[in-house]
């Protein structure tokens, strides 16, 4: 089963974008996963092809249209993929959730625009509204791309080394411990001596202890550490 990710975008040459470059790059053009973009404004209604209307109720900005949208949408054949529209006001994104949908046959996405989506599609497609930060973006497609990357960095084989994906920040609830590498010394500042000495028992335990104190640090909301619970 190859990993899957359409994108519906009123700007559809903004992709591959990042996805295009190294590993995640590679594994697109070598068919380990695939990417296909819809364009929006193709469902658009009249000779303007409008996609979006005034808001309900009156206010600022426009609203992308609930018919343009399901019409999009229903263009994609589903294949059991999830339906995904990027919106600062979903759940944010986790790796578990990168994992889950990783483990999957893809994902469908819908980019956002002006003030939002239509809430009638949202509810009459069973739409996941997925965040990748607390900040408001002028669309959706830097956030596609976040997910995107989150997910297909976690296919076989993408990375090289399946380790890499075992012990950084968030696999097991805990932040990634420091990372150090030549020159042993830097501006007066030494690779700490532990990691110098080959005891990995010794390195090991010291590199737990560091994702710990960064966690409890940074953020004690995060599940799987003793500090946060």
């Amino acid at each position: 089963m190859m990993f899957a990710a359409s994108v519906i975008t009123l700007f559809p040459e903004a992709f591959p974008g990042t996805l295009g470059v190294s590993l995640i790059g590679k594994a697109l053009r070598d068919g380990a996963w695939t990417l296909d973009t819809v364009q929006l404004r193709d469902f658009g209604l009249g000779q303007h092809k409008n996609i979006d209307d005034t808001p309900a109720g009156g206010g600022a900005g426009m609203v992308i249209r609930a018919d343009v949208a399901a019409a999009a949408i229903d263009s994609i054949p589903r294949n059991d993929r999830p339906l995904i529209y990027l919106s600062p006001r979903g759940k944010q994104l986790s790796q578990a959730m990168a994992q889950e949908w990783a483990a999957g046959p893809g994902v469908i996405l819908l980019c956002g625009r002006f003030e939002g989506l239509d809430e009638r599609v949202i509810e009459a497609r069973g739409m996941q509204e997925v965040a990748v930060g607390e900040a408001v973006l002028a669309g959706g497609e830097a956030a596609a791309m976040v997910l995107m990357e989150a997910c297909v960095r976690l296919l076989p084989g993408v990375l090289g080394n399946a380790s890499s994906t075992i012990e950084e920040s968030f696999s097991d609830g805990l932040l990634e411990h420091p990372q150090y590498t030549r020159p042993r010394e830097w501006e007066g500042r030494a690779i700490p001596d532990v990691l110098l000495g080959g005891d990995h028992a010794k390195i090991e335990a010291w590199r737990r202890a560091e994702r710990e104190r960064l966690t409890a640090q940074r953020r004690p909301d995060l599940k799987g550490t003793r500090f946060g619970d």
